[in-house]
């Protein structure tokens, strides 16, 4: 696959944004490459185009496999696996949004649960402590149960609840 100047920066600005995120920067420039491609790519296409070691390759698609945001197609007359991405941007959204929940809330949520329990119990813990982390709970609590209610939505209820959320911005801003 030969990318265009544009296809290019797309893929180097996505690879820099998963790095920023917590993603290894080779898996978030191969979801980009999905992305853009018109058809799914075997891994030897994906190496090339990338000039990433074909070990690099088949790491990051496990990952992105991993998500449930890549998946193996097979191309008729061709042995090779092919991969492609999700196509809808807020199916992918909802996905990624179930992951992160799964894999960061969650336990961060279970810790500060914990920490603020026992901070509790502890005479010596200064109560500002106690608040702050009952404060945090609160949040993420909050934005868990979002989260939670979001992937009951259709992709296509999630894209009208984001832009009703940015008209009552707008109305309130």
């Amino acid at each position: 696959m030969i990318l265009t100047p544009t296809m290019e920066k797309f893929v180097l600005h996505w690879g820099e944004m998963g790095w920023r995120w917590g993603i290894n920067r080779s898996v978030a420039q191969i979801h980009a490459l999905l992305m853009l491609s018109t058809k799914p790519l075997p891994a030897e296409d994906i190496c090339e185009t990338l000039g990433v070691a074909r070990s690099n390759v088949s790491n990051s698609l496990k990952e992105l496999q991993g998500w449930g945001i890549v998946r193996v197609v097979h191309v008729f007359g061709d042995r090779r696996e092919h991969f492609e991405t999700l196509k809808d941007v807020w199916e992918m959204f909802l996905i990624i949004l179930r992951e992160r929940k799964k894999r960061e809330i969650d336990p961060t949520l279970q810790t500060l649960r914990e920490c603020a329990s026992e901070a509790s119990k502890d005479q010596a813990e200064p109560a500002h402590t106690v608040e702050r982390l009952n404060e945090l709970i609160e949040l993420i609590e909050l934005t868990s149960g979002w989260a939670e209610r979001a992937q009951s939505m259709s992709p296509a209820a999630a894209k009208r609840l984001c832009q009703l959320g940015d008209k009552v911005f707008r109305l309130v801003g």
